[in-house]
């Protein structure tokens, strides 16, 4: 069997591709953190979004038209 590549979510190992077993097979791994791009480009995009929740604007949608010639 080749490697098998998961995500952790919510208490349980989510598979990203395609696992070729049959189902309630039981299996034992040993989990290894692996730091893709993906993941951390994610984190950083929302570390930059976490910002817009702390400024303290609520609905930004009614400023829309200020900055319009």
């Amino acid at each position: 069997m080749n490697t098998v590549q998961a995500i952790y979510e919510d208490g349980v190992f989510r598979p990203i591709g395609q696992v070729e077993l049959p189902e309630k097979t039981t299996v034992e791994f040993e989990p290894r953190v692996l730091e893709s791009r993906q993941t951390t480009a994610m984190l950083e995009a929302f570390e930059i979004l976490s910002h817009s929740f702390d400024s303290g604007q609520t609905d930004l949608a009614a400023r829309h038209n200020e900055h319009q010639p």
